[in-house]
């Protein structure tokens, strides 16, 4: 099992943020408001699935950062999720680069100043 189960990326602009994953994913994210939180949530499926499942959040405390904890979006093509990030309004920070057996990464920062990963085989 992975103990991770749960991820939230911190942005000021949720529609923003919203479009810019959406765009560069492919799929779309389910706004709902929690309390004072605002959020975007990954898609996911019940049950015991690999990976963890995430939102966007835009709440008191919450500030995006390019340090700190990193998440990673499996991707199958690295080099072309880079190219739309840019696209997009996000830049690449570190491009593709070999981690052995364990395949590929690379990290972008998106429209809100976070960085994050991607990973491929």
């Amino acid at each position: 099992m992975n103990p991770v189960v749960w991820f939230e990326i911190p942005v000021k602009n949720l529609d923003k943020a919203k479009d810019f994953y959406e765009q560069v994913f492919g799929f779309t994210l389910n706004s709902q408001e929690m309390g004072p939180a605002k959020m975007a949530f990954f898609p996911m499926k019940d049950g015991p699935e690999p990976g963890a499942g995430g939102s966007l959040i835009a709440a008191d405390g919450q500030t995006p950062s390019n340090s700190g904890t990193l998440v990673y979006f499996e991707v199958p093509d690295i080099e072309g999720t880079l190219k739309k990030i840019d696209e997009k309004g996000g830049k690449t920070v570190m491009p593709k680069m070999s981690i052995g057996q364990y395949g590929f990464i690379g990290h972008f920062e998106d429209c809100e100043g976070n960085r994050v990963g991607l990973h491929s085989m």
